[in-house]
């Protein structure tokens, strides 16, 4: 493990989950860790189960990755407040049940899930270190078109929605590490783990809460932790890992070419 007292270490999806669950992870480790959330009531409860935890309170920013203003409007304030962003956690993510457009005008799941972290790192990539995005097995499921990454809304189904933008994440991923050299970045699949993504069905929410065949958050954020703190010469700058582990992806999700196309297309998509 590097040093990591001291470092700045921003997560995003840190109101719950995984992302929470790094945030304390990391704070213990001596971390300063800054948590970014949509809701202020669970982003205020996740801040205060860190300080809890640490006896530090951290920074928290709240964001709606559903707009590309508040985006926007968080890359100003982080810029502002950090000459430097050792880690970037770009954890946030949802299942979109319904067919849902944002007032960007982008399908909700590929916005949510992809354009949002992509404009995000963009405007901050000079000041971070690495870069950690949490994917998913389910990209197998990905069709992506980057010529149109609204084609989901012609015939949508959620978890080939999901599924395209964790294909996107491992892709940005790659590319990331091409397009910006003074940055690492890696993706990861953390394993089936217990979510929030189902909390307006009531029925799958309680089967989400109580399966003993998902992980804890405290056992799917292990690799985001260990991937924000190994040496980076132990790991394999634009890879997908899990359990620690690089694993071998598809071409769905490793053809430079389809992931050039992507950054295009996402460029053009966040403006």
């Amino acid at each position: 493990m590097e040093d990591v007292t001291g470092r700045v270490v921003v997560i995003t999806g840190a109101s719950s989950g995984i992302g929470l669950s790094a945030a304390v992870a990391l704070a213990r480790r001596g971390d300063q860790v800054v948590l970014v959330g949509r809701d202020p009531a669970r982003l205020t409860a996740a801040a205060s189960e860190v300080r809890d935890a640490t006896g530090t309170l951290p920074a928290s920013y709240r964001a709606d990755f559903s707009s590309l203003d508040d985006v926007r409007t968080l890359a100003a304030h982080l810029r502002s407040a950090y000459d430097r962003i050792d880690v970037l956690a770009n954890n946030a993510g949802a299942i979109v049940l319904h067919p849902a457009t944002t007032v960007d005008g982008n399908e909700l799941t590929i916005q949510a899930n992809h354009l949002a972290s992509f404009l995000l790192t963009v405007l901050l990539h000079d000041r971070i270190g690495r870069t950690v995005v949490t994917a998913s097995g389910a990209y197998r499921w990905g069709n992506l078109d980057p010529r149109d990454l609204n084609r989901p809304l012609e015939r949508y189904i959620p978890f080939l929605a999901y599924g395209t933008s964790k294909q996107a994440n491992i892709l940005f991923a790659g590319e990331a590490a091409r397009q910006f050299p003074g940055m690492l970045a890696y993706s990861f699949h953390p394993g089936a783990v217990r979510t929030r993504f189902y909390n307006d069905n009531r029925f799958v929410a309680w089967g989400m809460k109580h399966s003993p065949l998902l992980r804890g958050p405290d056992k799917g954020a292990e690799t985001l932790v260990w991937l924000a703190t190994a040496d980076p010469a132990r790991l394999v700058n634009g890879a997908y890992y899990y359990d620690k582990k690089p694993r071998r992806v598809s071409a769905k999700a490793t053809d430079p070419a389809l992931a050039a196309a992507l950054w295009k297309a996402s460029e053009q998509a966040t403006g």
